[in-house]
């Protein structure tokens, strides 16, 4: 393996902690509950992309790019981090944002504005087209442009989740607790594929649940046949065989609700529940959902009581300012 010889820029606050969840665990009865705070990051308020980020940046650094291009919902967390990263690394940042502009920015949005971004605003079906188009007309203007995929997720980000998963065992093995499964938000794949590569190289025994956030398998899993694919991608990017399927990734499909950022009573009960409980904070779109999946989990018996789940806390809270309708 090849980690350390890659190219990478540091942005991340390492290592993120790991939190007891005693107030909770009690309130559900059981079994004990831990979070991994990945809002911890550091990076313009933190979230999961800090960590893919580090490698992406490294390697645009690397290639001589002078600008970073990237796409998502109006909210991301995503662009909100490439935003920031892209500040910290002294380079220009292009975000290509589905829908209109609203009148009054808030939430990531007013961070994307702040952290020096320049907004395009598109339907979600010219995304494709866009992030193409965008770059060619970038590189007619003589800037290097360097393209990020959605989420981050492709082989280059999701190493940051192999190391995640080594940071996560070495914790582990320091305060010598042993974790049964892990539980996280599942949307772009990156997070997902980069855990089960890191549970791979690191040996980890305990079962991981990717809750999906957008994704649905009416159409024979597909999602996980390209979460198998950023694994591939991945392994060989750190120099290891890659032989990753879908049957090597289990995504919990059953808390989509209403679609992509509808808010409902699941992310609504699990955000209050989290924050008058332990005083972590949940985002509207990714944790409250998955955490809403985990508490119902736990209420109808799929873990024992006497087995250890950990949480891992993508981030997101910036988002809780632009559903405070939703939320309220």
């Amino acid at each position: 393996m090849r980690i350390e010889s890659l190219a990478r820029f540091a942005l991340a606050q390492l290592p993120t902690p790991i939190e007891e969840l005693k107030s909770l665990s009690r309130e559900l009865g059981g079994p004990e509950l831990l979070i991994k705070r990945d809002d911890q990051t550091g990076l313009a308020l933190g979230g999961n992309k800090t960590r893919k980020l580090e490698f992406l940046v490294g390697q645009a650094l690397e290639q001589g790019a002078d600008t970073l291009v990237t796409a998502g919902a109006a909210q991301s967390n995503h662009c909100r981090q490439t935003a920031a990263a892209a500040a910290r690394a002294g380079l220009r940042c292009e975000l290509l944002l589905n829908g209109v502009k609203p009148e009054l920015p808030n939430g990531n949005l007013l961070l994307d504005e702040l952290l020096g971004a320049r907004i395009h605003w598109i339907q979600t079906s010219e995304r494709v087209t866009k992030l193409r188009e965008l770059p060619d007309q970038l590189r007619e203007e003589g800037r290097k442009p360097y393209v990020i995929p959605v989420g981050g997720s492709n082989g280059v980000g999701a190493t940051g989740y192999v190391l995640a998963m080594i940071e996560l065992v070495e914790q582990l093995d320091g305060i010598n607790r042993r974790v049964d499964h892990v539980v996280f938000a599942s949307s772009s794949g990156g997070t997902q594929a980069g855990i089960v590569v890191g549970a791979k190289v690191t040996g980890f025994a305990g079962k991981l649940h990717g809750v999906s956030i957008d994704q649905d398998n009416r159409l024979g899993a597909p999602y996980q046949h390209e979460l198998a694919e950023i694994a591939n991608e991945t392994a060989k990017y750190i120099g290891l065989d890659p032989h990753f399927t879908a049957r090597d990734f289990n995504v919990v499909y059953s808390y989509l609700g209403a679609g992509y950022g509808v808010v409902s009573d699941l992310e609504r009960d699990a955000i209050r529940l989290l924050g008058s409980r332990e005083g972590i904070v949940l985002d509207p779109v990714y944790t409250g959902r998955s955490m809403g999946a985990l508490i119902d989990l736990i209420r109808k018996k799929a873990f024992r009581s006497d087995e250890t789940v950990l949480f891992w806390h993508t981030g997101g809270a910036p988002a809780l300012f632009a559903y405070a309708k939703d939320l309220i």
